[in-house]
């Protein structure tokens, strides 16, 4: 099985074409964001590191105020190869990220199949972008899905669906459905048969078990990732059955068109 360890060292290696050590991190970024959207009863926050690499942008979500505002000033002007080795893993993995981005973009050779967002409100985009989520999944078997990292325009998906699902989140709480959010995902993988989970797992170190639950039990894992678009297909056949890739910038950032990028998973 495919860890994330291992990518790290295939690209310090050199595996995907370009030498890390010679790419230079031009600009790093955090883009911050709250938001309820209308006809919900709750909110959230998001906070994402973003790392330019060229024409490639590498991203990576982290808890809000937890990354250390001296994290900028490391990433800039460093090379992909040091960062790669940096002590937060955020950095790592936006570092991964924006240097896949550049050796592996999101086009059809590559695998991505594009599927267009429409202008509109975030709501309209979420909604949007949940059902092409969703539709990755074997849904003509699947009965009750792991969801690590609750949207609720994805459990929306499922529940018009007719699809059980346990929804996990690191910081707890209640869905919009006033149904209990399991802190530990870990502890429900028994009780699904398929599991659909954020990318944001990737920089929170919660990724690599979920992977091998997937990899050795055979159950479809469906990723959708604005954390690691272009990491996640990398796990393809190796624990990730379908991935839906977003790099940034990210569908709540702009009311216009836009696109994401799925890989794998039902047609």
């Amino acid at each position: 099985m495919l860890t994330l360890d291992t990518l790290i060292d295939n690209a310090r290696a050199g595996r995907f074409g370009p030498d890390p050590a010679e790419q230079r991190i031009a600009l790093a970024f955090t883009t911050v964001q709250a938001v309820r959207h209308e006809g919900r009863a709750q909110g959230y926050r998001n906070e994402v590191l973003s790392l330019r690499l060229g024409e490639a942008v590498g991203s990576c979500a982290v808890e809000p105020g937890a990354l250390p505002a001296e994290a900028l000033d490391d990433c800039v002007g460093a090379t992909a190869a040091e960062l790669l080795s940096h002590p937060l893993a955020p950095v790592r993995i936006a570092a991964l990220d924006a240097f896949l981005m550049s050796a592996r973009p999101h086009t059809p050779a590559n695998g991505a199949r594009p599927q267009p967002l429409p202008a509109g409100s975030s709501l309209v985009k979420s909604r949007v972008r949940a059902r092409a989520v969703a539709e990755l999944l074997p849904l003509d078997r699947v009965r009750k899905v792991l969801v690590v990292g609750v949207v609720n325009s994805l459990l929306e998906q499922l529940r018009e669906r007719g699809i059980g699902y346990l929804p996990c989140d690191l910081k707890g709480g209640r869905t919009e459905w006033d149904e209990p959010v399991h802190a530990d995902a870990q502890a429900r993988l028994d009780d699904c048969d398929a599991l659909l989970v954020s990318g944001m797992t990737l920089g929170n170190g919660s990724f690599e078990p979920l992977l091998a639950h997937a990899h050795h039990t055979g159950k479809p894992m469906v990723m959708f990732a604005q954390t690691g678009s272009a990491v996640l297909p990398r796990f393809l056949g190796s624990g990730v059955s379908a991935v839906c890739a977003e790099p940034y910038p990210f569908f709540w950032l702009d009311g216009g068109p836009g696109v994401i990028h799925r890989y794998g998973g039902a047609r």
